[in-house]
């Protein structure tokens, strides 16, 4: 019988998520090179699966320790947009199921841009709820960004279509009358936290691009609305559009 073709056994591997597999045992005895090239890169990915396992359990433990608790839906919530100086800051709040399996969630600023627009597709299949909230530059004027950022994320939780009972929030506490727990670098501890991040930071995202459309001399479409030097080049020239944060240096200066 003619050996099967490298190509066949990496169409098989690829669909194999166990180390256990039987197959794998017929190909540790293939000499081919070729094939003991794929059994490494099997080994390696299962390796980082591994890895990425043993972070999400760990990022889950907030939640589990809360469902054993007797909580049912627990949402994750954190804010993204304080530090730039145009556009509105935006928080998400989302609600994951007990057997939420995403792998490679984490504090968005630490995904690139496509993974992290992998995990706010599984984000969105899997949650079984979302809210997202936004507060413009006109608010963050007048009341400051700390409080801007507060009041996003209250109006996030307002947003969900289920009411949690638990709130995991990154690193502040709301004015609302459930019970909450503040975390610090959340985004980084708490898959549900981070599942907020991801989502709160494409929403945003996606706001600025669509700004881009109507104030092209700034870059929003690549800086979010951040200090680059693109950013502050088309503020020189051009001074600042309607978003802008008046009260933000260096924008009042242009003003």
């Amino acid at each position: 019988m003619k050996p099967e073709s490298i190509q066949e056994i990496k169409l098989k591997l690829n669909q194999i998520e166990t180390a256990g597999d039987p197959y794998l045992e017929v190909l540790a005895k293939d000499s081919r090179i070729g094939v003991q090239k794929l059994l490494l890169q099997f080994e390696k990915r299962m390796a980082k699966k591994a890895g990425l396992m043993e972070k999400y359990r760990e990022m889950s433990r907030f939640e589990q320790e809360l469902y054993a608790q007797g909580h049912r839906f627990i949402a994750g919530i954190d804010e993204v947009g304080r530090g730039p100086l145009a556009g509105p800051v935006v928080a998400a709040a989302v609600i994951l199921p007990e057997n939420a399996q995403i792998l490679g969630l984490n504090d968005s600023k630490q995904l690139s841009q496509q993974k992290r627009g992998e995990l706010f597709q599984q984000i969105q299949q899997q949650a079984v709820a979302i809210g997202v909230g936004v507060v413009d530059h006109v608010d963050i004027d007048v009341m400051n960004i700390y409080q801007a950022s507060r009041k996003a994320m209250s109006l996030a939780v307002a947003d969900l279509s289920v009411q949690p009972s638990h709130l995991l929030i990154d690193a502040m506490t709301l004015d609302l009358p459930i019970q909450q727990q503040k975390i610090i670098k959340g985004d980084a501890r708490s898959i549900s936290i981070a599942a907020a991040s991801i989502i709160a930071k494409e929403h945003r995202d996606q706001l600025m691009t669509e700004y881009h459309k109507v104030y092209p001399y700034y870059g929003f479409d690549r800086n979010a609305g951040y200090g680059t030097k693109e950013h502050l080049e088309g503020l020189e020239k051009y001074g600042p559009t309607p978003i802008h944060r008046k009260t933000f240096a260096p924008v009042k200066k242009y003003i």
